[in-house]
């Protein structure tokens, strides 16, 4: 398959991108953005509570990133943002949750017009394998615990 003919099936298709403030889907979206610029519709997926925290995090830790100079300043200059906003759409949610926390109506609007869905949402928080380890061992050793505090006490 032609690199060309992978950014031609992206045309006028709407895309649902999870983890969207993650480096994978940064890259991603830049680079739909930039090869593809007759994408529909960029919906990406924010861990914020309501619409206005889903923009602000949107505009500064994905489109305020580097990654978009070219874009910014080579391809789109002064309309740079009237574009991000034609083709970018936060969504405030979380994957965590049902339905990713949005309402009946977003959900519906999402599966009429979305043709695509990209997952990549992770989790960042490192400690929690170990949290889980360190409970399930205090489970598990609980009983032992108690028989050993008896033998020797």
């Amino acid at each position: 398959m032609e690199p060309g003919s992978i950014a031609e099936r992206f045309r006028d298709r709407s895309i649902l991108i999870t983890g969207s403030t993650g480096f994978l889907a940064k890259m991603l979206v830049e680079n739909i953005l930039r090869i593809q610029p007759d994408v529909s519709k960029l919906y990406l997926l924010v861990r914020a509570p309501d619409a206005a925290a889903a923009k602000e995090r949107l505009l500064t830790e994905v489109v305020g990133k580097g990654l978009f100079d070219d874009l910014r300043e080579q391809q789109h200059g002064a309309s740079f943002h009237s574009f991000i906003k034609e083709k970018v759409c936060p969504l405030p949610g979380d994957i965590t949750h049902q339905n990713f926390v949005l309402g009946n109506s977003e959900i519906l609007r999402l599966s009429q017009d979305v043709d695509i869905i990209v997952n990549g949402a992770a989790t960042t928080n490192f400690m929690e394998r170990y949290i889980k380890c360190v409970l399930a061992i205090r489970v598990f050793f609980r009983p032992f615990k108690i028989y050993l505090w008896r033998y020797f006490v």
